[in-house]
């Protein structure tokens, strides 16, 4: 299962600041799609814990951003349209992250996009 999220509204580090991550539930990965204005790896691991998601850097595991209430292991969740805060790790700032789809599909991707993947 593939999740897509976007990330906004962190208004400290820049106004017009988005990023949309593709989260890839099974492998706990996490990579960026597209983004302005926030400082983002183009992939990383994602740690889970109740009630919350942690995007961690590829190579040492620091945590990028947290998203509050986004929680992967809900058997019910989460959910196209699904809502809720997220703070940027390296500066406390706060915004919003918003599920804009859910993939259910399972597809072997043509090209493998995490740099630790033993298929490329």
């Amino acid at each position: 299962m593939r999740i897509t999220i976007h990330l906004s509204t962190f208004d400290e580090i820049n106004p017009c600041a988005y990023a949309i991550v593709w989260i890839d539930r099974d492998a706990r990965k996490w990579s960026r799609e597209s983004h302005y204005g926030l400082d983002l790896p183009t992939w990383g691991i994602v740690e889970v814990q109740p009630g919350l998601t942690r995007l961690c850097d590829p190579h040492d595991g620091t945590a990028i951003c947290d998203l509050d209430g986004f929680d992967l292991q809900r058997k019910d969740g989460p959910f196209e349209g699904e809502t809720g805060s997220a703070q940027w790790c390296g500066n406390r700032s706060r915004g919003h992250w918003h599920v804009q789809c859910i993939d259910d599909e399972t597809t072997l991707a043509e090209h493998g996009v995490f740099a630790d993947d033993d298929s490329l």
